[in-house]
């Protein structure tokens, strides 16, 4: 069994059945000891690419999945995590595999749960303990100095089983997700592609394109962390949407300088600068907001069009296309407000059925957005989780 080197301490406040270790509080039956004592990591193989053969073989590299090879070297299940170049990030094999010599596998788990192993990994900060040179790298034999929390072997099965279970919810909402988003985007390909009826349009004579203009320019010193009056840059731009917790603020009057960019629900948002092509509405409005001189707010003149409908257009092809034969070949980084004035589009006659459309695919928004927000609070969860399991605070076994 692994070496304990917990200090047990007296401590009244102690809750019974934990005691007092370097490491902190943990169960009386943990023990706190050197992670080398607990598993034994090895440096990967040398396989250059002329001498890799066709085969089934994963290859796993510092960040990981990196090609297949005709044999392997480590037998499954196994645990890998990078050595040099990418370090953080920890891999569960299922199956037998290469581990490149960018990598630390693990070479034997002394009779301990493989995949609790990977559990236990993650929880190491490897930045902290990379060395001093310009690329990040780590030495096994300081991984194995570390003093970390074990449990016995039936809890450690208990604690991978049950965040092997989270794990395998949360790839299944990743999946699900993915598929939604391509169902969303095939349908907008379908639903706002040209039809009998459907009326030719161009941008420059149905909407008003505006923008900070040059003397208003922003500098990122006036751009605050707490305030009363956002600032929409295009960073924030988030699955078509703003992320308003991620915006900056500016000043009142920043936000009052220019009422043309004085932002509205149903705005439609372009970036020309930089990733120009960038595309968000407004949905709400969490505070009073303004751009800076990276974005073009689009309206609609005398009812041209729904907001929502040639938002989804800008999301098409179509607009990919406009942008591709302006570039020309060459890689723009702006996007003129003479250029895009010729954008032209074609809707439906009525607005009706541009509302018609737009609902179809804003209801699709919403189902991704309830899926994506699931995913998130079960990300939070299985972290938090994580912590409870690993330190001991909550018990899975009697």
């Amino acid at each position: 069994m692994n070496q304990n080197r917990s200090t047990t301490v007296t401590n009244p406040q102690l809750k019974e059945g934990y005691k007092q270790t370097e490491v902190g509080v943990i169960p009386e039956d943990w023990s706190a000891t050197n992670l080398g004592k607990f598993m034994m990591l090895q440096r990967g193989y040398d396989l250059p690419h002329r001498e890799r053969k066709i085969g089934d073989i994963p290859i796993i590299t510092s960040s990981g999945f990196g090609g297949t090879h005709s044999e392997s070297r480590v037998l499954s299940p196994g645990v890998v995590t990078g050595r040099y170049g990418t370090i953080g990030d920890v891999f569960y094999i299922q199956e037998d595999f290469w581990p490149l010599n960018t990598t630390l596998y693990v070479k034997n788990f002394y009779g301990n749960n493989p995949l609790f192993a990977s559990y236990l990994l993650k929880t190491i900060d490897f930045h902290s303990h990379s060395g001093k040179s310009g690329v990040p790298g780590v030495n096994r034999n300081d991984l194995h100095e570390l003093i970390v929390r074990i449990p016995p072997l039936p809890e450690q099965e208990a604690i991978a089983c049950t965040l092997s279970d989270i794990d395998a919810l949360i790839e299944s909402l990743d999946r699900l997700l993915t598929k939604k988003r391509q169902i969303k985007q095939g349908a907008i390909q379908e639903l706002l592609r040209s039809k009998d009826g459907w009326i030719e349009k161009k941008l420059g004579k149905t909407a008003t394109l505006k923008a900070r203009i040059g003397w208003q320019g922003l500098t990122t010193a006036e751009y605050l962390d707490l305030g009363d009056f956002h600032l929409v840059t295009g960073t924030e731009f988030k699955n078509g949407f703003i992320d308003w917790n991620n915006c900056h603020f500016v000043e009142e009057s920043r936000y009052k300088q220019d009422k043309n960019i004085q932002l509205k629900v149903d705005d439609v948002l372009v970036t020309k600068d930089g990733t120009i092509g960038k595309v968000a509405i407004v949905d709400c409005l969490k505070n009073s907001a303004t751009l800076n001189s990276g974005v073009f707010v689009i309206r609609p003149v005398d009812n041209s069009f729904y907001p929502k409908f040639f938002y989804y257009l800008l999301c098409s092809n179509l607009f990919n296309e406009f942008l591709s034969q302006l570039s020309a070949g060459s890689t723009i980084n702006h996007l003129y407000q003479k250029d895009f004035i010729n954008f032209v589009y074609q809707v439906p006659k009525t607005l009706e059925e541009q509302i018609e459309i737009a609902n179809i695919l804003s209801d699709m928004d919403a189902e991704i957005g309830s899926i994506s927000a699931k995913l998130t609070k079960t990300r939070q969860l299985k972290q938090g989780m994580m912590h409870e399991l690993l330190t001991g605070r909550i018990r899975l076994v009697d």
